[in-house]
């Protein structure tokens, strides 16, 4: 459910451009991240920063679009966003040494510290490579071609990095022991 409700402003805005067009799909756009948003805030009784970054984003690129009627700035909101993410998990580690990839999932999962690096790094590189492919696309293909990527491709790249990542962690994983209940005596 967490996952629809994340994607859940991409497939709108993909639905929204086929039947009506980049503007009005940049509209929707904007609308249904801050429906995600209330709806996170009213559900959960609270809202990710990221999710707030998101929504500015979205408002400022969205905004622009809608304002200057020029497609270009929709275009690179999904280039932002990538790197602001990959900015602050570099950031973290590097100004703060704080790894906010280990912050939201150490209580998930227990990893040795070098596999907690590695995820942040994997997760910054790949951050930074799905926001040049972004770039790639938007400004050497048509836009009908950029707004199948940013829903299909952009997803479909996210499963394969997450599969690759699920793959590498399993080798790391801790295993919790679990003690066998005690037999029972059976009765004569």
């Amino acid at each position: 459910m967490k996952l629809l409700l994340d994607f859940f402003p991409i497939i709108l805005f993909f639905v929204a451009y086929k039947v009506w067009g980049i503007y009005v799909a940049t509209g929707v756009a904007i609308a249904a991240t801050v429906l995600q948003l209330a709806y996170m805030r009213i559900k959960t009784g609270k809202t990710e920063p990221m999710q707030w970054v998101s929504l500015a984003i979205i408002v400022v690129f969205g905004g622009a679009t809608l304002l200057a009627h020029n497609e270009n700035f929709i275009k690179w909101k999904p280039t932002v966003l990538y790197w602001v993410m990959g900015a602050v998990l570099l950031i973290g580690q590097l100004v703060f040494n704080k790894n906010f990839i280990r912050t939201l999932m150490g209580t998930q999962i227990q990893l040795p510290d070098a596999v907690w690096k590695n995820l942040n790094w994997g997760w910054t590189g790949f951050f930074a490579v799905m926001g040049a492919i972004n770039l790639w696309v938007a400004f050497n293909f048509d836009t009908d071609t950029w707004v199948n990527f940013k829903l299909f491709g952009g997803m479909g790249l996210m499963i394969v990095f997450v599969i690759a990542q699920a793959i590498y962690l399993s080798r790391h994983v801790k295993e919790d022991t679990v003690q066998p209940a005690p037999a029972k005596d059976a009765k004569p």
